[in-house]
């Protein structure tokens, strides 16, 4: 005999179904004029872990969670989460890039938190199952934009002391999305501030959660002010070596050298080893390492690289202590490797260009 809630949950689901069905060809979406925002899809997945062990895939039609006044992610900070994308490719089938990979770092992010990770394969079970319940949502191949994947992780249990959660929630949502910057691929100008740091040594700028976001907010908005696209960090100990570009990894090309900054304060880019990796298939010498501020002035190219615009090149790189400039672009335009590096990771996502890596995985009958 079923609970009532298990009707009513049941009835909801029917009744959500049956609304999609109508609606199937009533979105009505500007597909190519999508900005990089969230836009409300049909579900999202849902799986706990309690008493020891995660539980079943849960499907849901509901925006909210209902948690505890007193859970761990609210109060100490028990939050990570990823972004990866699938594609309609050319040829209409429906690829995701490289889940694997962000399903091997948000598990690490897990034990950099003091967390209990997602098992790879349920990670990945997820994304598949919330990209065929919200299959409509997915933009036509062409448009530019794509089905934007976020997983959630947060600590539920109720705590007034500082300790680690023993019951946690993981959630996937799906939205379509746009280009991150709406000028597109095109040169922009950034800064470098030393008033701010993005995250503390040896902290927790390696790990994917929501607080290494909130601490660089407050320079982000100074940067708009003033008229810049993002703010080019520096170390948090010496001020002396580039760190992340905003939200983004950091790189330049360099008598060309593919050069980006390496260091346990920056949080390892799936998109960034991607372009890394395509670099070495194009006889391109790869460094990651530390990288000094007066580097910059040698440089031929530069760019923020992940997941959310893939290459965003940089214009010109103001470093608001010492008056200096550093122009990048010359002539205002990309340069030509970032240029290649852009259009070449973008072809094999959308299955225009061999996936020799075998980076993509296809969701069939879509």
């Amino acid at each position: 005999m079923h609970s009532v809630f298990e009707v009513l949950t049941t009835n909801r689901m029917k009744h959500v179904e049956m609304n999609r069905n109508i609606m199937e060809n009533e979105l009505n979406i500007d597909w190519s004029s999508l900005p990089f925002g969230y836009m409300p899809t049909d579900y999202n997945v849902r799986c706990y872990y309690r008493d020891g062990k995660w539980g079943e895939i849960e499907v849901s039609t509901s925006e909210t969670i209902d948690l505890h006044i007193a859970a761990t992610s609210l109060h100490y900070g028990q939050e990570i989460f990823e972004g990866l994308k699938a594609f309609r490719g050319k040829d209409g089938k429906v690829r995701v890039f490289r889940m694997e990979e962000n399903a091997k770092r948000i598990a690490n992010s897990a034990r950099g938190l003091c967390m209990v990770p997602v098992p790879e394969k349920l990670f990945c079970e997820m994304v598949e199952k919330v990209i065929r319940l919200n299959a409509r949502f997915i933009p036509p191949y062409g448009s530019g934009a794509s089905l934007y994947i976020r997983p959630l992780e947060i600590g539920i249990t109720p705590s007034v002391g500082v300790r680690s959660a023993t019951e946690y929630c993981f959630i996937i949502l799906v939205t379509p999305v746009g280009p991150y910057f709406k000028t597109g691929f095109k040169p922009t100008n950034i800064c470098i501030m030393r008033q701010y740091d993005r995250v503390a040594p040896q902290g927790t700028g390696r790990f994917k959660t929501g607080g290494n976001y909130s601490a660089g907010m407050k320079s982000n908005e100074h940067a708009h002010e003033l008229g810049y696209s993002s703010v080019l960090f520096l170390d948090p100990k010496e001020k002396k070596y580039l760190d992340e570009c905003g939200p983004a990894n950091f790189f330049a090309i360099k008598n060309g050298v593919y050069i980006t900054p390496a260091s346990d304060s920056i949080l390892p880019s799936v998109t960034n080893n991607s372009i890394m990796q395509l670099c070495r298939d194009m006889g391109i010498e790869v460094q990651a390492r530390h990288i000094t501020v007066d580097e910059l002035a040698h440089v031929q190219e530069a760019g923020a690289c992940g997941t959310a615009a893939v290459i965003s090149p940089i214009n010109e790189i103001d470093d608001l202590d010492t008056g200096v400039k550093y122009k990048v672009a010359t002539d205002g335009q990309p340069g030509p490797v970032s240029t290649e590096l852009y259009h070449k990771l973008r072809a094999i996502q959308l299955g225009e260009e061999e996936d020799t890596h075998g980076w993509n995985t296809i969701i069939e009958g879509i």
